[in-house]
């Protein structure tokens, strides 16, 4: 698409340019990550978004629209101004999931979900763009898709991103702690909905059972808000603020104005978590240069499989000093990417959680930084091998890069949000660390391009790759300080385990009051 903007005719530019449409939407998303992620706390999880499907729908729109490179740039800078969802998704994810025991598993979920939209969304594109062209029976040189031939394939997205934004409106629940309750008339819709079409499916069918379930939640939220102004009020650190009802819960109750003092002076008394704890800033910092070394390999590993073959083993100074390539065709790397996305799927799906279960998320963090140092040292040596095993070398490459990315970004999430105090910030935590990763992905195609035509002009094509083991030596040694999560689920946890003590100690004492002799 960029190409066809006519911008320049010089084909080694092609991709500074298409690197600036990239770095729009990520510097965009950086300088608005932290302002959706503290919306999401005052407003709630799901308006924000919907906020975000809708802003998404309308940039791919004006971007399938655009003429020139200059459009292009504000259509995708547009894209990540107004989307900040994945420091909010990763906020529902963790209110959604509240056994600890639960997390490896419903953590997968996103990266399953990126990486089918890796491999379905390229084929798709690459299908529709051009129609008149791929489709000359179909759609006309007269038609507006001649005018824009990449209008069709954003339509298509636009298309399915307001569809998501429908099925959102009507069916997505509002997961905030303090908002929750609070009538959605979306969602009531939808339950109508739902029951309407329970009306022309079996009684005994599971879509009857659901529908009933979702009368019953209901009409449960209905009775609890119609309810609260007659509950007693009580209160801890953690507990929402709730405002007191004009009628006097003293004289219903006859509780002592003593104790209706101390428990108005407790609602007063709303302590508000600490967000920044030493746990989560580290955490973000071990995100954001793990976002800004897998960013700079996802984008050398194709410029470095299609560089041109040197052939000049004669000027090679092992161990050091060696530039070369694989001279690959468009079409052989994108075999490779593709067995990329597919394994990614395999390892999101089986091996993080079965790895993760068994070692912990800090430990396993910590094993892939530090050995992420390895990866990256031995991957400019696989032009030294004899052409047979080249394939095999690059593969393995691949599959090892795969491995490590699909279990450390899950790992990571499950840090921060464990870290957390409260879930009431969590959206701020994971718009903060969704910035930093923006900001350090936007970094990192633009640096390690430079060092690689430096590196590669010098002789020394292993040049960026040994300067991105040196930046995971940074992340290893980060992660080594980073605590063991002592958030909000370690603290529900004790409080639980303390309950069962207490309770169980009473038991005993009635036990044991009870198998006392009396005297006759």
């Amino acid at each position: 698409m960029v190409s066809d903007f006519g911008i320049t005719e010089d084909k080694t530019k092609i991709s500074f340019y298409a690197g600036m449409v990239t770095s729009a939407f990520t510097f965009a998303e950086f300088s608005t990550g932290v302002v959706w992620g503290r919306l999401s706390d005052k407003i709630g999880r799901k308006p924000v978004l919907l906020m975000g499907l809708a802003g998404t729908a309308l940039s791919v729109l004006v971007f399938g629209f655009a003429p020139s490179l200059p459009v292009a740039l504000v259509a995708r800078a547009l894209g990540g101004l107004l989307n900040g969802n994945i420091g909010v998704l990763q906020t529902t994810v963790a209110e959604l999931v509240t056994v600890k025991e639960h997390q490896s598993r419903a953590y997968t979920i996103m990266p399953l979900v990126w990486c089918i939209g890796s491999i379905i969304g390229p084929m798709i594109g690459g299908t529709l763009a051009k129609p008149c062209d791929n489709f000359p029976h179909i759609f006309s040189e007269s038609s507006i898709f001649h005018t824009y031939p990449y209008l069709l394939p954003n339509l298509f997205s636009a298309s399915a991103v307001a569809f998501g934004v429908v099925i959102g409106v009507l069916f997505l629940e509002e997961t905030h702690e303090d908002l929750k309750m609070r009538h959605d008339p979306g969602l009531a819709f939808g339950r109508r909905i739902i029951t309407w079409i329970n009306g022309w499916i079996p009684a005994s069918s599971p879509s009857n059972e659901i529908a009933k379930l979702g009368e019953y939640e209901a009409e449960r939220a209905a009775l609890l808000d119609s309810n609260d102004d007659h509950l007693p009020r009580y209160c801890s650190s953690n507990s929402p603020r709730v405002s007191r009802s004009p009628a006097s819960s003293t004289d219903e109750l006859n509780i002592p104005e003593s104790v209706d003092e101390e428990l108005g002076q407790c609602e007063k008394q709303s302590v508000k978590p600490k967000i920044f704890t030493a746990a989560i800033v580290l955490n973000i910092i071990s995100y954001g240069i793990l976002a800004f070394h897998t960013m700079t390999f996802d984008s050398l590993l194709p410029v470095f499989l299609s560089t041109d073959r040197q052939k000049r083993e004669s000027e090679y100074q092992l161990p050091f000093k060696f530039a070369d390539g694989f001279g690959m065709s468009t079409t052989d790397i994108g075999v490779i990417m593709s067995v990329q996305g597919g394994y990614s799927l395999i390892s999101n799906t089986f091996i993080f959680p079965f790895v993760v279960d068994r070692v912990g998320a800090l430990n396993l963090f910590r094993y892939l930084a530090m050995s992420y140092f390895l990866l990256y040292f031995i991957t400019p040596y696989l032009v030294l091998l004899p052409e047979s095993l080249e394939m095999v070398g690059i593969y393995l490459i691949v599959i090892w890069k795969c491995t490590f990315s699909t279990m450390a970004y899950p790992s990571n999430a499950l840090l921060l949000t464990n870290s957390a105090l409260s879930t009431k910030t969590l959206g701020t935590i994971n718009g903060v660390a969704a910035s930093t990763a923006s900001l350090c992905r936007a970094f990192g195609p633009t640096i390690s391009g430079a060092l690689y035509a430096i590196g590669l002009k010098q002789g020394y094509s292993g040049f960026v790759w040994w300067f991105s083991s040196l930046v995971t030596l940074i992340g290893a040694f980060i992660s080594l300080r980073i605590p063991e999560p002592r958030g909000r689920m370690d603290i529900e946890t004790d409080e639980n385990e303390e309950q069962i003590d207490d309770g169980d100690d009473q038991a005993a004492l009635f036990l044991e009051t009870e198998n006392r002799p009396r005297a006759c």
